[in-house]
């Protein structure tokens, strides 16, 4: 049974009172860039194939999908945005905390869950009023209260991850053996039994090892309606990751590969559509890199979330200088530090000048991957750069930094071998990047030279990755 035949199958009573037959998928992403961003790409996608979509959403939230909003008007999409009022304030969150790139501390990501849990009655309020009944609810796994809406409502609820199969099967082997129940040690190893390849990892760079007070038990709901649920999606592929997927299955029949979600933007202007508004001229950085020889420039860039020591970012930008490659990096706005602004302008961006371009901001990640001078992409491991790296066809420098990121180096490095780490040492975890291992300037220079110049290892990175990225859009196609 397809994806698409089984979100609908038990939404028979509905239908049968509405005059129309179309399928009315009600999309509940995560309020965080990462998450939020693969599922606007799936709102396209199903609306493309004749759904009516409403996607939900808050106020500071919807302000950020402007770009989509127009570009679904334009294609006369059947999308609309469903939007509710976020009560931050109720849970001890600042007004207009609607997004988990504005939390303060990792101690606010329980007040954070609390709050979009009570988005429930609100929303199941706007569903029995919307003129065409739902028949499917797409959430984000962190949304497992969605779970009783569509029990409610007598409809599916599929999961959506926003993992790659291999880190959901090693969240899953986690979780179904609590291996992380007993440990104390971050930096005891876990062997993950049961994986289809051999792999372990410190108990700090695996899933569940964010520890929030009171978080534990929003965790176990979230896993348990995961389990419960109708079934789950992923933005992969099956030629990508055929083994794990078919292990998978062994765990939950009913999971469908719909991905790479991605590749649903076939021209520029949606590609810089994608998330925020960028902070650059898109025409400028575009002209520049088409003045690049083909391959020649390496591009940094680590997500949303991400949070770099001020030194640490110093020397990530002396060791791209060190390399001699044409670079294009990204810093995020969250890491304007005045330290690293004044190191910028008081030599840095004149000695680059002409190999090198700096975007404060955000930066239209796909749109830039896909100019043909692009050789390389030094990220943070979150999925979504992933396979967006993976489609494009480019070699990666892998540089994790919590979360599931590490579970994506090692698909990436071991089993893809598509990329190569740059090397960072230690634990971390999300909140407390700035006590992360220093990756040196050494490192950075030797990473980005081994991968950008000529070495048998990097070229046989470079023909694998090239060659998942016609797999990746051969995937998408009719019959893919």
């Amino acid at each position: 049974m397809s994806f698409a035949s089984h979100a609908g199958a038990g939404a028979g009573d509905q239908q049968h009172r509405c005059c129309s037959r179309t399928v009315h998928f009600v999309l509940v992403p995560m309020m965080a860039q990462g998450h939020t961003i693969p599922m606007t790409d799936m709102a396209r996608l199903l609306a493309e194939h004749g759904a009516q979509i409403s996607l939900v959403t808050t106020p500071v939230n919807a302000g950020r999908m402007a770009g989509f909003v127009a570009a679904v008007e334009e294609a006369g999409l059947p999308v609309q945005l469903l939007e509710l009022p976020f009560p931050a304030a109720d849970f001890g969150l600042p007004d207009g905390c609607e997004n988990i790139d504005m939390l303060q501390c990792k101690d606010d990501m329980r007040k954070f869950l609390e709050a979009c849990g009570a988005l429930r009655e609100p929303l199941m309020a706007r569903l029995r009023q919307h003129d065409l009944p739902p028949s499917c609810i797409v959430s984000d796994m962190m949304h497992w209260w969605t779970s009783d809406i569509a029990r409610e409502l007598g409809i599916p609820r599929l999961t959506f991850s926003g993992f790659c199969t291999f880190a959901s099967l090693s969240r899953d082997i986690v979780y179904r053996n609590n291996l992380l129940r007993d440990l104390t040690d971050e930096e005891e190893v876990v062997k993950l039994s049961g994986f289809p390849t051999p792999l372990e990892l410190p108990k700090a760079r695996l899933p569940g090892s964010l520890c929030v007070p009171g978080l534990e038990e929003i965790r176990e709901k979230i896993y348990d309606e995961e389990m419960r649920s109708d079934g789950k999606v992923m933005n992969s592929f099956d030629e990508l990751e055929t083994l794990y997927m078919e292990s998978y299955k062994q765990v939950t029949d009913k999971v469908w590969t719909i991905g790479p979600m991605c590749l649903c933007h076939r021209d520029r202007n949606t590609m810089a559509a994608r998330g925020n508004k960028a902070s650059l001229d898109e025409v400028k950085c575009l002209q520049w890199l088409d003045s690049k020889k083909p391959g020649s420039v390496i591009f940094v860039s680590f997500g949303t979330l991400v949070s770099t020591a001020p030194q640490q970012l110093v020397e990530l930008g002396l060791g791209l200088e060190a390399s001699n490659k044409p670079f294009i990096w990204v810093i995020k706005a969250g890491n304007k530090f005045p330290v690293v602004e004044k190191w910028l302008a008081d030599g840095f961006e004149e000695r680059v000048i002409d190999r090198g371009m700096i975007i404060r901001g955000w930066a239209p990640q796909m749109m830039i991957l896909w100019r043909q001078a692009i050789g390389g992409f030094m990220t943070h491991c979150g999925w979504n750069s992933t396979i967006e790296g993976i489609c494009a066809g480019v070699p990666m420098i892998t540089w994790p930094h919590f979360a599931e990121q590490f579970l994506n180096e090692k698909l990436v490095v071991d089993h893809l071998k598509i990329g190569m780490e740059v090397g960072v040492k230690g634990v971390t975890q999300w909140g407390s990047e700035q006590k992360e291992a220093q990756v040196t300037r050494n490192s950075v220079e030797t990473a980005v030279s081994t991968l950008m110049n000529e070495g048998e290892a990097a070229q046989g990175m470079r023909m694998r990755a090239k060659d998942f990225g016609i797999k990746a859009r051969r995937a998408l196609e009719e019959g893919g």
